[in-house]
């Protein structure tokens, strides 16, 4: 049966799928496809470059040295960029830094296991999916977050998040075949929803419904013979999760790590 690893966006809290990855590796699961939106995108392709517990411990190094180099620092460069009233509070140059530094000039074609991630297209107002050429192009564009980093132009298109599009991309892995797939999630989806009780809220539990609802959707209507296993994240974020503020904060990493390990390794268990 073909397996798929489905890893989805989230920023900061993507330091999750490193401890669901690892209690995966462990349990011998291996994939046949990965496909990745945004953080899960790195976080897929350091996989699909190296898998199983060498590749965790790739994706763990990567995430100790994320927390340790405060990435999204302040400092001149952000203020200006506010001030000057240009379109994203960063620049791509850290980020690209990262990335290259993981994978250099590798391309979808030297990876190890079949990846894809998903990008939005600007001009088309589309999902784009990358399934070829350069990797460090296609990964920035997929975790190019509207307002905190500029569209990145690959060709003759400029693209934002891939969670713009599709945030946890479950229905690319079954028109690709998949029968077995892994979902690995920051934890938004574990937290329940509920009617807004202040005005601000409302903003707050839209913007959810359009991330989840393709997935959900897709999942109370999976066709026939399709196995899908949502991995817990031992960290549920709710809507109105105040700790959402403090994206830049990486002092939790470790324990983000460790507390989807744990809870994946018992889900695993019970398989």
């Amino acid at each position: 049966m073909k397996t798929a690893f489905v890893l989805g966006g989230g920023g900061r809290w993507g330091a999750v799928e490193v401890g669901m990855l690892s209690a995966l590796a462990e349990a011998g699961i291996t994939p046949d496809l990965i496909l990745g939106t945004s953080i899960g995108a790195l976080n897929g392709s350091v996989i699909a470059d190296t898998p199983g517990l060498e590749g965790v411990r790739r994706l763990t190094d990567l995430w100790e040295s994320i927390a340790g180099a405060d990435l999204f620092r302040g400092g001149f460069g952000r203020i200006r960029n506010i001030t000057m009233m240009r379109p994203a509070i960063h620049d791509t140059s850290e980020m690209r830094a990262l990335v290259s530094g993981v994978h250099g000039d590798r391309r979808f074609e030297d990876l190890t296991v079949p990846f894809q991630c998903v990008a939005a297209s600007i001009e088309r107002a589309a999902e784009h999916w990358f399934t070829e050429g350069p990797l460090v192009d296609a990964l920035l564009a997929s975790a190019a977050i509207p307002a905190l980093f500029p569209p990145v132009r690959i060709g003759d298109e400029h693209f934002y998040d891939g969670g713009l599009v599709d945030s946890v991309p479950l229905s690319r892995a079954l028109q690709l075949g998949a029968e077995v797939v892994y979902v690995l999630q920051v934890g938004r989806i574990e937290a329940p929803l509920r009617p807004p009780q202040r005005l601000y809220e409302a903003a707050l539990i839209s913007f959810e419904i359009a991330r989840r609802h393709r997935f959900t959707t897709l999942l109370d209507n999976l066709p026939d013979g399709v196995e899908v296993h949502v991995l817990p994240s031992g960290n549920p974020v709710a809507f109105d999760d105040r700790r959402q503020l403090k994206w830049r904060d990486t002092s939790d990493t470790a324990a983000m790590i460790e507390g989807a390990y744990e809870a994946s390794t018992e889900y695993l268990k019970g398989q």
